[in-house]
């Protein structure tokens, strides 16, 4: 039975990499450029993380995550996060309601616009504490509670958030223990001069490309069940859990800069995530267990929100990428 499930998963791997490199294709004829964004929400998805997106406006965070939803066959919602925006507004609301024939009345749940397989959060740092928890409470246990009665979320459940890094003023920054739940944060650069000319040729024409459907969401979470069942080698947790440990102050291992330049180190959740994207990168390759190079792939995305700088780093001009990328050359 087991060499079944061995055989069954040998096939599945090759699925999953075929079904990846067809999925990048389908974004590409729509999204230019952003190939490494586009991979780290691939891996995101496939190990059941939210990734938290930070960009400057007009650099199609909506229309990648549309496309991928698109591609997918799965459900879209944006949330607009605003300063008046409620919790209810994000999970739904109950209503009273009178039946027209026997009069008696009753409470009905109306869905909110969490109930969908992907959910861009747009401008997460605009939304008060409270409200910002109704979201974070959904991603952490994919169900929603209301007046007491808990209603499960669809799967897969997958959240995109999006800051602005530019307009600070009357934001909400989100807390580092809730910025903790995010599997990868993502920045989004500029396009090169290349890559913009193409964006503004194909945007201001009137072609549309047809994008295919290339797996159902019934596959997807086959294949997110399969990344939990990758092997990985003691030497791969080794190297994820020893580089988590270097960025801890208070680690007697940690090299002298990690004590002048930091405040607070991640947390076991970084080592897990790590595993999780190594192995998510080595299914997506067609291979059976991560390497450590596909650890290091993804440090600076898993990472670069988990590590607080102090004053004397700020000082200095150092911030967490740079600290990650000494402790690489360690």
């Amino acid at each position: 039975m087991q060499h079944e499930n061995q055989y069954n998963d040998v096939q599945l791997v090759e699925q999953l990499a075929g079904s990846v490199q067809s999925i990048k294709k389908e974004i590409a004829k729509v999204i230019i450029g952003q190939v490494e964004v586009i991979d780290h929400l691939l891996l995101s998805l496939l190990s059941r993380g939210h990734c938290l997106l930070v960009g400057v406006p007009g650099l199609a965070k909506t229309l990648i995550i549309k496309t991928l939803a698109d591609v997918l066959d799965l459900k879209f919602n944006r949330i607009q996060f605003t300063p008046d925006l409620m919790p209810s507004d994000i999970t739904g609301t109950e209503i009273l309601e009178e039946d027209s024939i026997t009069k008696k009345r009753e409470f009905r749940f109306i869905l909110g616009p969490i109930f969908a397989n992907v959910i861009l959060a747009d401008e997460i740092n605009r939304t008060p504490p409270k409200t910002q928890a109704a979201l974070l409470e959904a991603m952490q246990e994919h169900k929603v509670t209301i007046a007491g009665k808990t209603y499960p979320l669809d799967e897969p459940f997958f959240v995109l958030a999006t800051q602005n890094p530019i307009e600070q003023e009357g934001t909400y920054p989100l807390p580092e223990a809730q910025l903790d739940r995010f599997m990868f944060n993502l920045w989004l650069d500029y396009p090169s001069l290349e890559e913009e000319k193409e964006i503004v040729k194909t945007t201001t024409g009137g072609f549309f490309p047809e994008l295919n459907k290339i797996v159902s969401a019934e596959t997807l979470v086959s294949f997110q069940q399969l990344v939990r069942r990758v092997p990985v080698s003691e030497n791969v947790i080794s190297f994820a859990v020893n580089f988590v440990n270097k960025t801890r102050p208070n680690n007697g291992q940690a090299p002298p800069f990690i004590k002048e330049w930091l405040r607070w180190g991640a947390g076991p959740r970084a080592s897990q995530y790590l595993i999780l994207a190594a192995k998510a990168k080595a299914v997506c390759d067609g291979r059976f267990t991560p390497k450590i190079d596909d650890v290091k792939s993804v440090l600076i995305p898993v990472l670069r929100h988990r590590i607080i700088t102090n004053f004397n780093a700020e000082a200095e001009g150092i911030n967490s990428v740079e600290v990650i990328k000494k402790i690489i050359e360690i």
